[in-house]
């Protein structure tokens, strides 16, 4: 979940403060009138809600033999499961029907004055008209947080405008939970979670049932990327389980002391992908045992790092970026409300404006649980981490070459797109409005079109963001019904829920129904083209999916290999010699004299074609250095060279060479001291 902008100012309170930091969204949807066709349920729920398109859903693929339609990256299916239960209202379907699943919670009625959370996010005193299903006079409203927006018959139009793939990210906060005072279950996170697996399987089958028996509905959850291509192939929808959550496996940090170790870590990620969950964030929000956060800004950031003390007892560290990249700044805005919590005597520190980066990055624990995630083929979700943790994961997915990265909600610093897309990882937008998303999709297309990938769009609905708000009847190019589908085939009216008929020009974007309409409306703003990478989204996401479940560890032709070095620091106490940088132990590490020009040499045995070094350093790194090859030991070739060096674990790909030795060799050092590297690996592949 990501927050939008208000524009409004008010109050924020502790509560306000901690609420607002959620990720949420709901879900997904099945066919309108009842008829032989088989993208038409053959006994749907009466009364239930209109789709608005008609026409056969295009299945198949294209010439190139690739699948085609939408991505939606993050969005939030069961958020009305998380957060103690009440925090979202209503429900993406009922066994009861429409007027069950489509109501509001029961503090809120008869005028909503005890809806707390709706003033908290949507500003004046709260009030609103309770009503849902069959009015729908103040809900779903692109301006209301609290309402579900993902009915799953609102999905179901998605689908048939030609979405192909829908990310449901189980989302829940174990502090948002605790400080909400209306709730109906435990606010363990885990619980939750495994709830919200439980329930969208539960609607598959409920869909199902509409279509005759099991596999026969739209809604298809899926585990591997070579089932979600025979689901799109089909023209059906292809959801796959995430997971967003801020103590994931109760990785929760107090006073910087982890609350879990690697068995937890290890227990959660398999019961996770027995739960069918694929990706997943490691933290969000607030700082945990496993990796630092991206900040919020202003004053919610302020009231956010109120919550981070009250929950883990330590604020947000700053420090200056080392790069280009950095995090949100937090500023000097204040939240009193949020600060009179805290102990008498504690007060938010200040921060400088130079230092934007969250001091905390990715813990040991979350190199772990990384690597963790990598043996599993899962893909990772970067957005929402320091700057500090996704370099740092980064840095290890490319050392690997592994491509399961994504950022699916626009909360990732832009200048990690290329590196992102380098190792062939996703990237989708926040469902902005029309203008804006075009002009983020046309600042971006130079790299969509130098790695030939399409894009994607994270809806977050129900995720507390807010969504695009209507351009107005009177815009000169607004969008007209009906209108056909991207690939031609289907026509889309305007959708009409009970006696509600939404317009996106005059509603903005109020449910999830709405998103063939916002596409409709980017066309009419950003062109064809934006619409265009959109409708490719499927195939790339297929294809990050696909090559991190095809994934294999290269071999390490260094590891144990004789090792001779220019020097090694001398120690009493601690071997520094060359072999302590390829025994296969992180915690050994060759050294040498704190001099620039020194080298560190391996014999590989025998020569290999080789076109990868990876090199875990010290403090002590190297600024300028070369990786040499030779097959005789006295004749050397420069294959890879850096004056740019900042230590941590770097990647040096070239063209495959034949080798039986490498030479590291270092000209120039980073720090006072010599050049020191844990582990020196050296690959093929």
């Amino acid at each position: 979940m990501t927050r939008q902008p208000h524009h409004r100012r008010r109050p924020i309170t502790v509560l306000s403060l901690l609420l607002f930091v959620m990720a949420v969204t709901l879900g997904p949807t099945p066919s309108s009138a009842a008829g032989t066709d088989w993208w038409n349920p053959v006994a749907r729920p009466a009364p239930d809600s209109q789709i608005g398109v008609t026409g056969e859903p295009f299945k198949g693929t294209n010439s190139q033999g690739e699948v085609r339609g939408f991505v939606d990256a993050h969005n939030h299916i069961m958020a009305n499961e998380a957060f103690g239960g009440r925090l979202i209202c209503g429900k993406p379907f009922s066994e009861a029907g429409v007027a069950d699943a489509l109501k509001d919670c029961p503090e809120h009625y008869p005028d909503g004055s005890l809806a707390i959370f709706d003033f908290i996010t949507n500003g004046g005193d709260g009030k609103h008209d309770p009503d849902g299903w069959p009015t729908f006079k103040d809900w779903p409203a692109y301006d209301s947080l609290t309402h579900q927006q993902n009915y799953y018959a609102w999905v179901e139009r998605a689908w048939r405008g030609g979405q192909r793939v829908l990310v449901n990210d189980l989302v829940t906060n174990g502090v948002i939970c605790s400080v909400y005072p209306f709730k109906d279950r435990s606010c363990d996170e885990m619980t939750s979670i495994r709830l919200q697996a439980k329930l969208t399987y539960d609607m598959q089958a409920y869909i199902d049932k509409m279509y005759g028996g099991t596999g026969k509905g739209w809604f298809r959850i899926v585990t591997d990327s070579e089932q979600a291509r025979s689901v799109i192939e089909q023209g059906k929808l292809a959801v796959i389980l995430g997971v967003e959550t801020s103590e994931p496996f109760g990785c929760k940090q107090i006073l910087d002391i982890a609350q879990c170790d690697k068995e937890d870590i290890d227990a959660g990620l398999d019961e996770l992908y027995d739960l069918g969950v694929r990706s997943m964030f490691l933290c969000h929000k607030f700082d945990n045992a496993l990796c630092g956060v991206r900040f919020d800004e202003g004053g919610l950031g302020t009231a956010i790092n109120v919550g981070q003390f009250l929950s883990t007892g330590t604020f947000w560290q700053t420090e200056k970026c080392t790069g280009p990249q950095h995090d949100n700044p937090i500023g000097g805005a204040a939240a009193p409300s949020a600060e009179e919590e805290l102990p008498a005597g504690v007060e938010v520190p200040s921060y400088d404006d130079d230092a934007q980066c969250n001091k905390r990055g990715l813990t040991e624990l979350g190199e772990y649980a990384v690597r963790g995630m990598m043996q599993r083929k899962m893909m990772l979700e970067v957005d929402h981490m320091s700057v500090k943790a996704t370099g740092r994961a980064l840095d290890i997915f490319e050392s690997e070459s592994y491509p399961g990265v994504l950022s699916s909600h626009s909360w990732m610093d832009l200048n990690w797109t290329e590196r992102v897309y380098g190792l062939g990882g996703f990237i989708a937008q926040y469902m902005h409005g029309s203008e804006g998303f075009s002009a983020e999709a046309d600042r971006t297309k130079a790299l969509r079109e130098k790695y030939d990938v399409g894009y994607g769009y994270g809806t977050d609905m129900n995720g507390v963001g807010g969504w695009p708000a209507p351009r107005g009847a009177d815009a000169s190019n607004p969008v007209t019904y009906p209108f056909r589908s991207t690939d031609g085939g289907s026509v889309i009216d305007k959708q009409t829920t009970g006696s509600r008929t939404w317009d996106l020009n005059t509603d903005g974007a109020s449910h999830y129904g709405l998103v063939p309409d916002w596409i409709e409306d980017i066309r009419k703003v950003g062109g064809q083209d934006v619409v265009d990478d959109l409708f490719r989204g499927a195939e790339s996401y297929l294809d990050t999916w696909g090559a991190s479940e095809a994934h294999k560890a290269g071999v390490n032709l260094a590891k144990g290999a004789p090792a001779s070095a220019s020097s090694s620091e001398s120690n009493p106490f601690t071997s520094y010699a060359p072999g302590r940088a390829v025994d296969g132990n992180a915690d050994t590490r060759w050294a040498s004299d704190w001099s620039d020009d020194q080298w560190l040499r391996i014999d590989l045995g025998s020569t290999s074609t080789v076109k990868r070094v990876t090199l875990e350093w010290e403090r002590a790194y190297g600024k300028s250095y070369r990786v040499e090859v030779s097959t005789d030991g006295t004749t050397w070739q420069s294959v890879w060279a850096t004056t740019a060096g900042d230590g941590g674990l770097d990647t040096a790909r070239f063209n495959g060479v034949p080798a039986r030795y490498v030479r590291i060799h270092g000209l120039d050092r980073g720090t006072d001291w010599g050049y020191s590297l844990y582990e020196v690996g050296v690959y093929s592949s």
